[in-house]
């Protein structure tokens, strides 16, 4: 959207984590405001109607009615948690939520790089964006402690990950399956 950018991409107007992304992964789209992508937001354009506020938060009519549904299913990314994201990084400071943020982003490329077995991005993105990231440690953590490990197929890799992340998951009672969005009817 012409003038719309944004310094901070790697969280969105609207509170999504751009940084955890698969699309901002795969290198389709630089995250909110970022440049070529998907700009075509009405968000964004709200911004710029709103003096170009970097986050909704900081808008006098936030949460406003351009909210209502907006959670009810998934992008690439989970919706559900962003309500949640938005508080922790106003209590945090944006700078400490987006260093947690970074552990997070480092966490998925070892395991991308470490544990895909062609058919797991989903999966991870989708665990190291909706699980705590002490949950997300406790896992790195236990994949490194199995030597074992090493001398497996990328195939018995990507089970062991995707079973402690689900194991994770299901101790806090998340699920890891991009909910999708009703239809309408």
């Amino acid at each position: 959207m012409k003038g719309f950018t944004r310094a901070e991409t790697r969280f969105s107007l609207c509170g999504l984590n751009c940084a955890l992304c698969s699309m901002k992964l795969g290198g389709y789209c630089p995250g909110c405001g970022g440049g070529a992508g998907n700009q075509s937001c009405a968000l964004a354009r709200c911004s710029l109607e709103h003096d170009g506020i970097q986050f909704c938060w900081e808008c006098s009519e936030y949460s406003c009615a351009r909210y209502d549904g907006f959670d009810e299913g998934d992008s690439f990314v989970p919706h559900r948690s962003r309500k949640q994201d938005i508080v922790s990084a106003r209590k945090m400071g944006l700078e400490a939520y987006l260093a947690q943020l970074e552990e997070k982003r480092a966490i998925l490329d070892a395991l991308l790089a470490d544990y895909n077995d062609g058919r797991r991005k989903t999966l991870f993105t989708t665990a190291v964006y909706l699980l705590p990231l002490e949950n997300l440690r406790t896992v790195m953590t236990s994949l490194n402690s199995q030597p074992e490990l090493t001398g497996q197929t990328i195939k018995e890799r990507a089970s062991a990950a995707a079973g402690l992340l689900q194991e994770a998951a299901d101790r806090r009672d998340i699920s890891l399956k991009l909910n999708k969005k009703p239809k309408k009817g």
